[in-house]
Formats: C-alpha cells, sequence, structure tokens
C-alpha cells in the first residue's frame, strides 16, 4: 500500500516484471527509484527482490523493504538499517534470499493481537474500521519515511521520524 502512494505522488506506472512483482522505474530529484511490489505470498518475498536486485545491479543496503511490524505501536513508522528477522516470515525470506541482513527497513506498526488470538490470524486480517480511518495517514507517513531515506541518507531519515 506504501509503494501505491509512492507511485501516485510521483506519477509511476506499476508494470509486470519478469521477476514476479510489479515494478515502476521512477525519479525522486535526481535520485533513480525502483519502486516494486513482489506478486508473491508476504512470505515468499526474497526471490522477487534478489531477482530485481541483479535486474536493476542494487547493492542490499540500497534496498528498502517496507514492512508490517508487531513490535511497534499500530501507525507508528519507523526506520531500521539491518538486523534480524524477529520471526517476520517476510523478511526471513528476503535475508535468506539476498544472503544479507544489511539493508533498510521502514517498518510499519501493527501492534500486537488482542489477547489470545494467533499471530499469523491477526496480520491476515481486515482491518477495523477504526484503523481504516488512520491507515491513509500512517501510509502517507511511510512514503514520506521512504523519500526521505532516499533525498536524506539513513541517518537523517531516522532523526526526522524517530524525534517526532
Amino acid at each position: 500500500m506504501v509503494i501505491d502512494v509512492l507511485a501516485k505522488r510521483l506519477g509511476a506506472k506499476l508494470k509486470s516484471h519478469k521477476a514476479n512483482a510489479v515494478v515502476a522505474e521512477t525519479k525522486l530529484g535526481q535520485t533513480r527509484l525502483i519502486l516494486a511490489k513482489p506478486l508473491s505470498f508476504m512470505n515468499n518475498s526474497g526471490g522477487p527482490v534478489v531477482n530485481l536486485a541483479k535486474f536493476f545491479d542494487i547493492a542490499p543496503e540500497n534496498i528498502i523493504v517496507i514492512h508490517d511490524e508487531l513490535d511497534i505501536p499500530a501507525d507508528d513508522v519507523r526506520i531500521k538499517f539491518s538486523g534480524g528477522h524477529a520471526g517476520h516470515n517476510g523478511l526471513r525470506d528476503i535475508i535468506s534470499a539476498l544472503g544479507s541482513n544489511d539493508f533498510v527497513r521502514v517498518r510499519v506498526g501493527i501492534g500486537r493481537p488482542p489477547g489470545q488470538m494467533d499471530t499469523a490470524d491477526y496480520v491476515l486480517k481486515d482491518f477495523s474500521s477504526t484503523e481504516k480511518k488512520s491507515l491513509p495517514v500512517t501510509l502517507e507517513i511511510a512514503a514520506d519515511a521512504v523519500e526521505a531515506i532516499a533525498l536524506k541518507g539513513l541517518t537523517a531519515a531516522q532523526l526526522e521520524f524517530h524525534s517526532a
């Protein structure tokens, strides 16, 4: 959803790519951006990510992965470089496929499941009506974070988004 926001902002049209993803090549100022959404299940996103990295000759440290994060309160956005997968199967697959965990993550908080709800059920459920009201703002903030990383660099983006 964040990629859709970025594509709209930048006037980029996502098109089918042989890497099992929809992709748009665009610019943000003088910075080239490859916007991509794997068409695989989240847990199998490593293949499309590594294939796109090879196709566009992008080093892992220049990849920005946007993902949901249970360990961050809902609607919060955090930026991180490197680290483990923290049980996130999509990140696990990307790390395995890339052979590296040295990439940037824009982590969109979804909070923890209520009560005894299974984590898998929680992350796969539809947004509640309350969540749907705040979601557009959260998506815009996450898109702002990606733009800040691309234009200002990781450290400046972290300072901007973590001090807010």
